[in-house]
């Protein structure tokens, strides 16, 4: 249709001013011989038909009666029980403290035992590997590269030979007898540090196994040690994650959080000129290295220096070391480029300044400076008084890096006067080390407070490097209790963190599920407000570096609400409320506004608090009671179970429709399986050993299933036999329930269930019990898919609504039934109930009086008059365009973008922008395209012929870099590139979701798409007791009025989106932990780094440097990989 409401034999005659028409004339004007577009009543008619027909459907089929009656029939099989939230919520935070608890008494033992048996060791100089016996876990490591199996056939000859079990608690293959030892690769195990160390922890197992004899649940407990080595146990072979094994236990979560107070961090960086080429990629990797040894109780920020000090990112303050802040420091640190001078005063002046800024969030405990440097004369004593003399409460860290012949005595002062430590990185090999070892230092007041600083943390959660999956740990920091005999003074060394992990699987056994119902669920959150648990805890890719930290609000869709309940739980309080706020359905496409009650209480003893979110129809839960009518029945094998029973069995399934269980776990002995046959027959041959109420099945769902079962089955008998499928053009016939049962009738339709067979895991079923009416649900198509075959395949519909029950003043929602529509039968159905056809008119029957104006409708006029069903999401349900029904299911912005945003703009839809946190993308293609080694630096013509260069730390850094190259390759590579592949693999990423749900505004609208001669007239309406809107639109007639196309799909979030500069400035609220040890006066500072430069001859780098030119003029590139 064009820009007039009527359609005529001479309509390209229609002058273009018709377009700007008032709509009230264009809707009503007659013409003669004409069709005009339909007035409001007509379309108001036209929806009632269409509410009528579709209430009549599910009446019919949809037994929502029948069911209320089946239900009260049999009211003597089940109790009605009622969810108190305040007393569940106690019950479960007291299970979690005492889990936790038995956890803390294991670790208490084993700190203790620590510090008695390195305090009772003696140290031996003389070691010797063969004086040790131990099991090295990376003996029996399996590397996919042959050349790597190579190089470890020499550790595979000196470690013991253990056989392993398969254990189903660990899920891997452990021996109980031993604990394993891990060293970091860049380690010489043959040291003797080392050898002492693996000396004294010996007696670590005796420990480990008396502990898991007091409690056999403990998981894995591990001592980590400040010397780099890992004592764990049980003993089981180590899983490298890369043929390089880069695992060192003082860069994990658990280790830095026990093994210090928190921190608030500066890092300066020189940029001077003189630093150059490598020098300045040193310092590059130093900084990303130093920011990974930061956690989420940790404040930072990174400047770079010359002349001038500026910071790197868009931060202007400490931020908080997340994940999300330290890698825009670290893509940002990538582009520092060096020029002009050094001056150290305004470096320090610089982090002195962010670091008294009290009117930010920080950590408020340890305050440092990181310096990073290739050396300067210049000691900026007066900045030291200024800021940080006579009290010194920053401590600074100064750092010489790469290989120079400048003095570094000045760099060595400013630690020593400042409490801090001076340390050197000539190579990339010394950064890790270098970077971490700060750490010990810190641990000094920690130490020196003894007990007090005794106190166990628990950690976010985390990635288990051995596999457990997703864990919490309980830390507690191991200090070194001996004495300096020549000063009588105590040590004040760390020796390491204790830890003792708690799988997250175990955690959610001690929480109610099925009782809850579909929509009910626990969580909890620590400090930083991260969630512990969560049902949306559901990280796809998860980097067993970082800690899995996932905010309530992002795990939820935030409000001013919730962002109270939050603080409120991390706070500490008790507290209960009755809010109105937005979810997101299940397969994320669609918004529900819902009423919520979330009630909390904090874990006491642990930085956890409990949450419990209940719908008012949760409130209450049926709980089966079949004792009498089953249990009691004295009949052998499968005939004892009841006649409820028989209808779970497959011969059943032709008469009373298939049935398909919930996969929960019923009895401890079931086994479970995705496929649901086999999954019914293990269940089916379970039953026939064991009666319902056995103590190693759980009674309450079994009971439950066997109920529902029995309850789904006279649906069948009373509603479904009796009626024909076909003249309702019915593919299928549907119930769910809360006890896991989900039955199709007839059988064959079955073949064709897509939806899950566990209800609370269904979005059908969830949202039917989230709306009040029918809920309409179209199949799934993203924008890329190119439709449906029709002709090989029937489509179905989805219509679903909820059961509810009052049963003595008590309402809940046990049950969801519907139907399953033929797409194409009832899209030729909507075209007649969207037309002025009565039921004895035939079609091409009518015809318009030429005295007379005659309205279009959706069936005579589908060439000019587009009429489609919407739900509420804005997916496509039905239409009167053949070419439409392909697209059913996808967002109508790809069917129809001009007419979508005319909809949006006119407030039928409200937009919702969310982000997902937990995404897997494809990788990005790489920038760096060209042939050469990214990275690499290579000495121009002007540096070759300039003798000092010769003699600088260029040459001597550069023939570095190509050792450590061939071995330690993957240090060179960004973190996105694993070592063992340079092939693209699935991240993790952040994606931008945005839905559509329906406004409150407009429930019926009539409008006009303004566009000069390609105007577009337009009715919406909402179809009552539905979540589906009718619109009817004239059909365009060319392309001048395109809409820029409203985009629903999930996309990847664009670089820096979400903005973390700007968020940053409003932080949300956190609490650190309450204890902190910065400073005790009885420190020792003196040992503050007396490090040299190694500063070769001329003659020996000439030679190599002669050695370079020939490789770089060989037809062989160097074999470098990317450096950072």
């Amino acid at each position: 249709m064009a820009i007039s409401a009527q359609t005529c034999s001479a309509s390209s005659m229609v002058p273009a001013l018709c377009g700007h028409i008032v709509l009230l004339l264009v809707l009503s004007a007659p013409a003669a011989d004409c069709y005009s577009f339909p007035q409001q009543y007509t379309m108001q008619y036209w929806a009632r038909r269409l509410e009528q027909e579709i209430d009549g459907v599910m009446r019919i089929f949809g037994g929502v009666q029948q069911l209320r009656g089946i239900y009260n029939e049999n009211r003597n099989l089940f109790e009605v029980k009622e969810n108190v939230p305040r007393k569940l919520v106690e019950k479960v935070a007291g299970d979690i403290e005492s889990l936790l608890a038995k956890k803390v008494r294991a670790l208490k033992n084993l700190a203790d035992a620590a510090e008695r048996f390195q305090k009772a060791h003696r140290w031996q100089d003389n070691i010797k590997e063969d004086d040790i016996e131990y099991y090295d876990s990376k003996a029996d490591t399996e590397y996919d590269d042959p050349e790597v199996d190579g190089e470890y056939e020499k550790e595979k000859s000196n470690s013991l030979k253990l056989e392993f079990t398969e254990d189903p608690n660990f899920k891997t293959k452990v021996n109980y007898s031993y604990a394993a030892v891990q060293i970091p690769t860049d380690i010489y195990k043959g040291s003797t540090v080392i050898l002492n160390e693996l000396n004294w922890t010996q007696a670590l197992e005796d420990v480990f196994i008396e502990n898991r004899k007091k409690d056999p649940s403990l998981l894995w407990q591990v001592f980590g040690s400040a010397t780099g080595v890992t004592r764990y146990y049980p003993a089981t072979p180590w899983r490298a994650p890369n043929k390089i094994d880069l695992y060192d236990v003082r860069r994990r979560p658990w280790y830095i959080q026990g093994a210090s107070s928190p921190k608030d961090m500066v890092i300066i960086v020189d940029v001077s000129g003189s630093v150059s080429g490598l020098t300045l990629k040193l310092m590059k990797t130093s900084v990303y290295e130093m920011l990974d040894t930061l956690s989420d109780d940790d404040y930072v920020n990174v400047a770079s220096f010359n002349e001038k000090a500026k910071p790197v990112s868009c931060f202007k303050h400490l931020v908080q070391a997340n994940i999300r802040n330290k890698k825009v420091f670290k893509e940002d640190v990538q582009v520092m480029v060096a020029k002009g001078t050094t001056d150290y005063k305004a470096g320090f002046e610089y982090a002195f300044d962010q670091l008294q800024n009290s009117n930010i969030t920080r950590a408020n405990c340890n305050k440092m400076i990181m310096m990073f440097t290739d050396g300067g004369e210049d000691r900026v004593q007066d900045v030291f008084e200024k800021y940080n003399w006579p009290n010194k409460t920053v401590r600074v860290f100064t750092f010489s890096v790469g290989q120079h012949n400048y003095d570094v005595t000045p760099l060595q002062w400013m630690a020593c006067a400042n409490k801090g430590y001076y340390f050197e990185i000539p190579s990339i090999g010394a950064i890790r080390i270098n970077t971490q070892e700060y750490l010990d230092v810190l641990g000094r007041p920690m130490v020196l407070a003894g007990n007090k600083a005794k106190q166990v943390q628990w950690t976010n959660v985390y990635q288990d490097a051995l596999g457990l999956g997703l864990v919490v740990t309980g830390t507690l920091p191991v200090f070194n209790l001996t004495e300096d005999s020549s000063s009588n003074r105590k040590n004040q060394l760390i020796l390491g963190v204790m830890g003792i992990d708690v799988a997250l699987n175990d955690i959610k056994k001690l929480t109610p599920r099925y009782n809850l119902g579909a929509n009910g669920y626990v969580f909890a959150i620590d400090l930083n407000g991260y969630v512990l648990l969560h049902p949306n805890l559901q990280p796809q890719i998860i980097n067993f570096r970082e800690p899995v930290t996932l905010d309530f609000l992002d795990a939820e869709l935030e409000d001013e609400y919730k962002e109270e309940i939050r603080r409120s739980m991390i706070d500490g309080n008790e507290g209960q409320r009755f809010i109105k706020t937005l979810i997101k359905s299940l397969d994320e496409r669609y918004i529900d506004e819902v009423f919520r009650t979330y009630t909390w209480a904090p874990i006491k003893s642990t930085n956890y608090s409990l949450g419990l979110v209940l719908p008012p129809y949760s409130i209450y839960y049926i709980q089966a009671n079949l004792s009498d009518q089953i249990l009691q029945v004295k009949l052998p094998n499968i005939k004892m179970k009841g006649k409820y029973f028989q209808f779970l069995l497959p011969n059943s399934f032709e008469s009373e429709g298939r049935v398909f269980i919930a996969p929960r776990e019923y009895c401890k002995d079931l086994d479970q399986s995705d496929n649901n046959t086999e999954f019914l027959e293990n269940f089916i041959a379970l039953m026939e050993k064991v009666t319902p109420d056995s103590k190693q099945c759980d009674n309450f769902l079994l009971h439950n299933l066997i109920l529902d079962t029995g309850i789904t089955q006279q649906l069948v008998e009373r509603v479904w036999k009796d009626q024909d499928l076909n003249t309702y053009s019915l593919l299928a016939v549907f119930a769910a329930t809360d006890g896991g049962i989900t039955r199709v009738f007839p059988n064959k339709a079955a073949d064709y269930w897509e939806e899950a067979h566990e209800p609370f895991n269904a979005s059908f079923y969830r949202r039917s019990l989230e709306n009040k009416g029918y809920i309409f649900k179209p199949p799934n198509q993203d924008s890329n898919y190119r439709g449906f075959d029709l002709e090989n395949n029937t489509i179905g519909i989805l219509v679903s609504t909820a059961v509810e029950l009052s049963i003595g003043g008590r309402t809940l929602k046990p049950a969801v039934v519907g139907v399953k529509l033929d797409l194409e039968a009832w899209a030729e159905k909507f075209k007649v109930l969207a037309s002025n056809r009565t039921d004895r008119d035939q079609l091409g029957t009518r015809r318009c009086d030429p005295s007379a104006s005659c309205e279009m409708d959706c069936e005579a006029n589908n060439k000019d008059l587009i009429c489609v069903l919407i739900d509420d999401g804005g997916f496509l349900v039905l239409s009167n365009q053949e070419d439409h029904w392909y697209q059913v299911g996808k967002f109508f912005s790809e069917v129809d973008a001009n007419l979508m945003s005319a909809l949006y703009n006119n407030s039928f839809f409200t937009r919702k922008e969310s982000y997902d946190f937990q995404s897997v993308c494809v990788p990005e293609a790489q920038s760096n395209t060209g042939a050469a080694p990214r990275g690499v630096f290579v000495p121009t013509v002007a540096d070759f012929l300039n003798l000092a260069w010769w003699t600088s730390a260029a040459a001597w850094s550069l023939f570095q870099q190509f050792l450590y190259g061939l071995t330690y390759s993957s240090w060179f590579q960004t973190e996105d590139v694993t070592a063992d592949s340079m092939e693209s693999r699935e991240t993790s990423c952040i994606t931008k979701q945005t839905q559509y749900y329906f406004s409150t505004v407009n429930a019926t609208y009539n409008a006009i798409i303004d566009c000069g001669n390609c105007s577009r007239l337009f009715h919406a309406q909402r179809l009552a007791n539905t979540n589906l809107l009718f619109v009817v639109a004239d059909k365009p007639i060319c392309s001048q009025c395109e809409s820029v196309k409203l985009l629903q799909a999930e996309i990847r979030a664009p670089p820096r989106d979400p903005n973390q500069c700007e968020l940053v400035d409003k932080p949300r609220y956190r609490k650190g932990p309450h204890i902190c040890f910065d400073y005790n006066a009885t420190e020792d500072t003196s040992d503050c780094g007396r490090g040299t430069s190694f500063r070769p001859s001329l003659g020996v780098l000439l030679s190599l440097q002669l050695l370079l030119l020939y490789l770089t003029a060989s037809h062989h590139p160097l074999p470098l990989a990317s450096c950072l």
